[in-house]
């Protein structure tokens, strides 16, 4: 089953928010400083552009994780880039907040396979949802859509056999009541 283009772009811009929310948070944890909303804004499209050229289809945790792990350091980067480039003016002596290596791979590798978990449990559920409306679409289809009338086969001959009007028979097992009922004998 592939995603029609509201389902990819849908999945696309989930897939980005989180991801860039994810990394700008960190990001700002570790810095001091949040990124700026332009710089969120770009990291915003670029993975939805990424995101919309995988989405095509339902990806697995493994994949999804991947994804999500190369998004987080191409985030980072960029972050990085962005807060260096602008030469963070009007602080001309204030120091770089120390973040070790080890300390930041960790927290983005344990940010990502937790956000990666949440994101492939809305991925299958999404899916099931998809692949149940669909197998349901054309049972409602075939339900709603009136059945075709046969198409006429001309006069239907009338087949007299000479005896009079037909009487019906007495329904032998029909029971009708009007009123109360009966009252029922007591006996002692």
């Amino acid at each position: 089953m592939s995603a029609t283009p509201a389902v990819r772009g849908l999945r696309a811009a989930v897939f980005a928010a989180v991801c860039v929310l994810l990394a700008a948070a960190g990001h700002g944890l570790a810095m001091g400083r949040m990124p700026s909303p332009r710089c969120d804004g770009a990291g915003f499209l670029a993975v939805f552009v990424l995101g919309w050229a995988l989405g095509g289809r339902e990806r697995s945790g493994p994949g999804i994780g991947a994804v999500m792990l190369l998004t987080q350091a191409g985030l980072h980067a960029g972050f990085d880039a962005a807060r260096t480039g602008a030469g963070m003016p009007g602080m001309p002596g204030m120091a770089e907040p120390a973040h070790p290596l080890a300390h930041a791979t960790a927290a983005h590798l344990l940010a990502a396979l937790a956000a990666s978990w949440w994101l492939r449990r809305g991925e299958a559920a999404l899916w099931s949802l998809l692949r149940r409306t669909a197998g349901l679409v054309p049972v409602l289809v075939a339900w709603w859509r009136p059945a075709p009338l046969p198409a006429p086969a001309g006069p239907v001959p009338r087949v007299t056999t000479g005896a009079g009007p037909c009487h019906r028979a007495p329904l032998r097992h029909a029971v009708t009541r009007r009123g109360p009922p009966a009252p029922i004998p007591y006996t002692p």
